[in-house]
């Protein structure tokens, strides 16, 4: 019974001892590395190290001296560095995951390496460095050189045909968008073409002029007296009501675009009175008035001066 007290200290003084060793002694650097398995690698594979490097209080890593990863055309390339930094006891604790890519593919194995390195560390007392050697990595084709001649294997194969699509209602859908781009666009078109043509085309004193621009003053007097209707029905649309010739200041003042004919449609009126209810007949000059004052009424109607 008295023994078990003493392996129970000696226990304690061991464990106590191996602590002692654990902790970082200053201006001291310790390294070690996890390696990977050096064989059975091919085209496109991945393989990582930790370097694990244990630094006193007082040495600081220099970024300069840890690897960094985007070389290209390397047959073993570095992809990633992942880092993580801990405290420890009397130092600080760095760990680096360093993951390397396969971008060679060699007919035999063939054995690369993992580039070694040397961290540095700044502080006092001194400068240290730590090395982590190259590391083999063995890369194995694809395929074997000499390929089986059975069907499927051998000779390069010719490129399979590429499965066939059911294009019907991509079809069926782009002729629907067709239909409805068209029905908008003869929208738009009636809208901003259609309208205002038939507009222009029905404005009452450009109507009245193509019934009377035909006549000369020596056509019959029953064509004559049509177009003076015609001049009349125009003016009544325009103003939306019946004008009389009373009615010409405030037909003047409804339509400012006719303003500059005020006297013009005074004579108008006059001869217009004169021909139905007159007991003389206007001279063929006047008749010429007519057309010219069916002109400009309707260049005032269209807006031109």
């Amino acid at each position: 019974m008295a023994s078990t007290p003493r392996k129970l200290c000696g226990a304690l003084l061991g464990f106590a001892a191996s602590a002692a060793c654990a902790a970082v002694l200053p201006g001291q650097v310790d390294v070690s590395v996890s390696e990977p398995r050096a064989f059975g690698y091919q085209l496109g594979d991945r393989v990582s190290r930790t370097v694990t490097v244990d630094a006193a209080d007082g040495l600081v890593l220099d970024e300069s001296s840890v690897p960094q990863p985007g070389a290209r055309g390397n047959a073993l390339e570095l992809r990633s560095v992942a880092r993580r930094s801990s405290a420890e006891s009397g130092g600080r604790r760095h760990e680096l995951t360093l993951t390397y890519q396969v971008f060679l593919s060699s007919p035999q194995p063939r054995t690369l390496e993992m580039p070694g390195f040397t961290l540095r560390f700044k502080g006092e007392p001194r400068t240290q460095e730590a090395r982590v050697e190259a590391w083999p990595v063995t890369v194995s084709p694809l395929v074997p050189v000499e390929v089986s001649p059975r069907r499927g294997l051998g000779e390069l194969q010719p490129d399979a045909a590429p499965p066939l699509i059911d294009m019907r209602f991509a079809r069926w859908r782009l002729i629907g968008y067709g239909l409805v781009a068209m029905v908008l666009l003869g929208y738009l078109a009636h809208v901003y073409i259609g309208l205002p043509w038939w507009a222009r085309a029905h404005r009452p004193f450009t109507q009245a002029w193509r019934s009377m621009r035909g006549l000369t003053p020596a056509s019959p007097e029953p064509q004559w007296r049509e177009a003076i209707q015609r001049l009349h029905g125009a003016l009544n649309r325009t103003m939306g009501e019946v004008v009389f010739e009373e009615g010409i200041d405030r037909f003047v003042r409804a339509q400012p675009r006719f303003a500059h004919l005020r006297e013009d449609l005074a004579s108008f009126f006059r001869q217009s009175r004169l021909e139905f209810f007159g007991s003389e007949r206007q001279p063929a000059t006047d008749r010429s008035w007519l057309v010219e004052f069916c002109r400009r009424c309707r260049d005032a109607e269209r807006g031109a001066a």
